[in-house]
């Protein structure tokens, strides 16, 4: 039997072209009808409303009216001008209209009567005038200020939207936040078809914002709250429910630019697009081993981006090439990008969005964190081992090989079964750096705790940093045991000699 066919019965979208918002409604704002952002001042409401007609003018063809009850006509165009966004551009060519309604209590009240007639006939004229699929009213709370009868507003709002559905609109109104209810009156949210909540929260004296669909008639969406920043190139979002287990495993092998290390990896070194831990104390070379795998990656040709939290660039740069690895070369061919930061400078949200922004315009082939540990400064670990998960599984999407840094604060004697910040399980590889004192000297050491889909060595090797990088010793064995520093050189020695 013929299963029915479903592709009808699918409610119409209108995309935003705000990256991740489109993924998390499944396809975008529900087409020819009202949809109500809302939430407290400062926590981007315009700037989403905005971009939702932009990016319909330039991307898909729709024009779009934006009318404004509160901020002018220049104000709106400077502010999307710093985004990157010329209003100016798109009025002169037909494909935006900005019109700003001042609205006065005592001229509505003249006649004792409360009309939105004039309002409809003036955005009647601008959609006819551009012929707009697409309309932005902003704010309803300076369209209904001072009305204190609830029915009559009540009333007028149902008359709004179904006047914008009767002409087939796909409309946002933006609505201030109540304090109790989702906005002011309590009222909008009955009556609108999907209602997005804006979120600017302080935590921790680190400032974060945050998404959520509060409903969405006819239609599955995220339920969750999301993370969302505002940049340089306007607002994005990162969604956490289209970030399913469902990634391609690739049976590609890629170096780890560590002489010694790719043979006990089986030989090959590891799964292009796998994620790799780098554990260890302080002092261990956790950042020489990483900054070995981008100057691999970016010898081979490939692309790579390297976020620092402990050090400057300059200083990065400078530190490497003491031991031979000049990062500063591939930075200035163009395979190398390094973001370098504090961790204190805004959220873990906004970290995790600030990282799915630049990986997803340079498209990168390697991905470094040095460390993830400091991210823990600005929040509680179960924030940060949830943030970790989101990119992991971001940058697998991706076919990224990324490589993780982390500082430990084990003993090296003692038995290794933490990463530090819990996510130790999620790693495709896991790599533990230590230093042995023993004998009046320190040893840097090397074991593979895991490598998945690979048979790897199960030994502890010594390894040294000098003027070639990251080299690991030849196992030497004497007296049934395995010697490392000044004990294997002595011995080697007198092995000569005899």
């Amino acid at each position: 039997m013929k299963k029915p066919d479903t592709t009808d019965r699918l409610l119409p979208k209108a995309p935003t072209g705000i990256a991740g918002l489109d993924e998390i409604t499944e396809g975008g704002l529900p087409r020819g009808r009202p949809t109500l952002v809302c939430g407290a001042a400062g926590c981007g409401k315009t700037l989403l409303a905005a971009e939702f007609l932009v990016n319909g003018a330039l991307q898909h063809g729709e024009p779009g009216v934006f009318m404004s009850f509160e901020e002018s006509n220049d104000d709106l165009v400077a502010n999307m001008r710093s985004l990157g966004h010329d209003l100016d551009v798109l009025q002169a060519e037909g494909k935006l209209a900005i019109d700003h309604v001042k609205i006065e209590r005592s001229e509505i009240e003249e006649t004792g009567e409360y009309d939105l007639e004039g309002m409809f006939i003036r955005l009647d004229h601008a959609i006819r005038r551009i012929g707009a699929k697409r309309v932005v009213l902003d704010t309803i709370e300076a369209l209904f200020s001072g009305l204190p009868n609830q029915a009559l507003l009540r009333a007028e709002l149902r008359r709004l939207f179904h006047w914008l559905k009767e002409r087939g609109m796909t409309a946002i109104i933006t609505g201030e936040r109540g304090e109790n209810t989702l906005t002011r009156y309590g009222l909008e949210e009955y009556v609108a078809d999907c209602v997005l909540l804006l979120d600017h929260r302080i935590v921790d004296e680190v400032s974060t914002r945050r998404l959520r669909v509060v409903k969405y008639r006819g239609s599955a969406h995220g339920t969750n709250e999301y993370p969302f920043l505002i940049g340089t190139s306007g607002l994005s979002v990162l969604p956490i429910t289209s970030l399913r287990l469902d990634h391609q495993a690739r049976d590609e092998r890629v170096s780890t630019g560590v002489r010694g290390l790719d043979d006990m990896l089986g030989g090959q070194g590891v799964f292009r697009g796998s994620s790799v831990l780098v554990s260890g104390t302080a002092g261990t070379g956790k950042s020489s081993v990483s900054a070995s795998f981008v100057d691999s990656a970016c010898a081979r040709g490939e692309k790579a981006v390297l976020f620092a939290y402990e050090e400057s660039e300059s200083q990065l740069i400078r530190n490497m090439k003491s031991i031979g690895i000049d990062l500063g070369r591939w930075k200035a061919h163009g395979l190398l990008q390094i973001h370098a930061s504090r961790p204190t400078l805004y959220g873990l949200e906004q970290h995790l969005v600030s990282m799915y922004d630049i990986v997803s315009k340079t498209r990168p082939d390697v991905v470094v964190i040095d460390p993830i540990s400091n991210l823990e400064m600005s929040g509680a670990d179960h924030s940060l081992q949830a943030t970790l998960i989101r990119l992991i599984d971001f940058l697998k999407q991706q076919g990224v090989t990324s490589v993780f840094t982390t500082l430990t604060h084990a003993p090296a004697n003692e038995a290794v079964d933490s990463s530090g910040v819990g996510v130790s399980s999620l790693m495709d590889s896991w790599i533990v750096l230590a230093n042995l004192e023993f004998n009046g000297e320190r040893t840097r050491t090397m074991q593979v705790i895991k490598s998945r889909g690979m048979p790897h060595s199960n030994q502890v090797r010594e390894f040294l940093i000098g003027d070639h990088g990251v080299d690991l010793v030849d196992v030497f064995v004497a007296d049934q045991r395995v010697l490392t520093g000044s004990t294997r050189k002595l011995r080697e020695a007198q092995e000569r000699r005899a």
